[in-house]
């Protein structure tokens, strides 16, 4: 059995709180869970100390068994010192698709042609005097 630590929702609309719970892969995200480990307020200031609460015996345990935690999860154990994370870097994913590049190679080009187009007269215009 494969088990996951992540976050199930809860609260009201537009007022998010996540409780932090060993579940199945794949039961479904605010279904059926073997254990509630913490709880998560994100409408809570950064700095509140409420705002992640880690039973971490209980996430010491479950890491142990071979509980894989998702990316916010492992973020959240690795303040507490409970996990190591390592910081991911793809500076591929903020280039600009293909398209993008495509429509900024022809604004450059436009460019390029007014500002010829531009210097022309005035070239011919030095030239007549």
């Amino acid at each position: 059995m494969s088990v996951k630590l992540r976050l199930a929702r809860g609260g009201a609309k537009k007022r998010p709180y996540y409780y932090i719970v060993a579940a199945h892969s794949t039961s479904p995200r605010d279904g059926r869970y073997i254990e509630q480990v913490g709880t998560y307020d994100p409408m809570l200031q950064k700095d509140n100390p409420t705002r992640v609460r880690l039973n971490e015996d209980r996430c010491k345990y479950w890491l142990s068994v071979g509980a894989q935690p998702t990316d916010r999860v492992a973020r959240f154990l690795d303040a507490a010192g409970l996990a190591k994370r390592d910081a991911r870097n793809n500076p591929e994913k903020s280039k600009p698709k293909k398209k993008a590049q495509e429509r900024m190679k022809a604004a450059e080009e436009a460019a390029a042609a007014a500002k010829e187009a531009a210097e022309k007269p005035a070239e011919e215009a030095a030239a007549s005097e």
